[in-house]
């Protein structure tokens, strides 16, 4: 609860993304936050917090004055207990380099490939459901949403069958590690080891592909090149990290909670049973209603306003997604759940 904002009337906040009483439920707070210009916020370091639908897509798009490279601070700590051991990801950097290392990465997604694993993706979800319906109860998250994108992500990579349930450990291990970390917390030397552990393992396979190139996508990046070159090794290994852990955590969080959000509202329920031609708009209402990513962050390169508050070069600037996504004014009835 340290360095959280605690409320003190009506026009006050809360925010706290490590409270798990904050994390079980956010959305009350969140209209504080709407109400007004974009506040100020102290967790570990001077911060800004933006939740309006405008600002929110303001900072999202201006790379030159709001940067996905995180502060000095976080990036040595990332470096020495991150998976990513300072390696250059998607995640935290800007164009050129951002545009180069998407350019490159999406020559191994081509819409074939994509398209090509629809069957097996399928195939995996009839499985774990098949097994489902043979017990006389199921926990969704640990026997749907959980397992689902982990298989297909290891299927992809390329690891076997018998090592899916590590590749799942490290991913948890690391991502509650972070979670600590953007606490402002020290990360537990076990997640210093359990990026080690993953990153030996993840590069042999990447050497394996290099001697013996096969039909998974650890080969499609190791070929993937274009007129600047290739993915240097600690691109390739670190884009591989974040492919098991980006993918593994907002999927299965998107599951379980447009699942939640049926079974709260039985009546939108209803309506997509009988007509799944609505899947795609219920699925795009699913990722608004109750966000997998509730909030993301960038460092402000030079002073800029945003919304009518000024931010110095050097605060972090906390990007509130979901309450972005409960925005009236951009939402008519935004907390009103709707499939269609």
């Amino acid at each position: 609860m340290a360095g959280a904002a605690a409320p003190q009337s009506s026009n006050d906040f809360y925010f706290n993304p490590i409270d798990p009483s904050f994390r079980d439920n956010p959305y009350p707070h969140y209209p504080a936050l709407l109400s007004g210009p974009p506040r100020k916020f102290n967790i570990f370091m001077p911060t800004t917090l933006v939740a309006r639908y405008d600002d929110c897509l303001a900072v999202l798009r201006d790379h030159e004055h709001f940067s996905s490279r995180p502060p000095a601070m976080l990036q040595q700590m990332r470096a020495e207990f991150g998976p990513f051991a300072g390696a250059t990801t998607m995640l935290d950097s800007d164009p050129p380099a951002h545009t180069r290392l998407r350019r490159l990465v999406s020559r191994a997604f081509t819409p074939r490939r994509i398209k090509d694993i629809e069957p097996r993706i399928r195939q995996i979800a009839d499985d774990l459901l098949d097994s489902i319906e043979r017990d006389a109860g199921f926990d969704l998250m640990e026997d749907l949403a959980s397992p689902l994108p982990m298989i297909v992500i290891a299927e992809m990579l390329g690891v076997p069958p018998e090592e899916h349930a590590q590749f799942k450990a490290w991913s948890n291990q690391i991502i509650e590690g972070g979670r600590m970390a953007f606490g402002g917390a020290s990360p537990a030397e076990n997640m210093k080891a359990t990026s080690q552990e993953l990153r030996s393992y993840l590069a042999k396979q990447i050497e394996r592909r290099r001697r013996e190139p096969g039909e998974d996508l650890i080969t499609a990046l190791v070929q993937a090149h274009d007129e600047g070159g290739a993915l240097a090794s600690d691109e390739l290994l670190a884009f591989v990290v974040l492919l098991l852990l980006a993918g593994n955590e907002t999927t299965t969080n998107l599951i379980g909670n447009g699942t939640l959000a049926l079974m709260r509202h039985p009546d939108q329920l209803g309506r997509l049973r009988g007509d799944l031609s609505m899947m795609p708009a219920a699925i795009d209402e699913m990722l608004r209603f109750d966000s997998p990513v509730q909030s993301t962050v960038r460092t402000c390169a030079t002073s800029a306003n945003v919304g009518g508050t000024d931010v110095a070069a050097g605060e972090l600037v906390f990007v509130i997604i979901a309450a972005a996504n409960h925005d009236p004014r951009q939402f008519p009835n935004p907390d009103t759940f709707d499939v269609a």
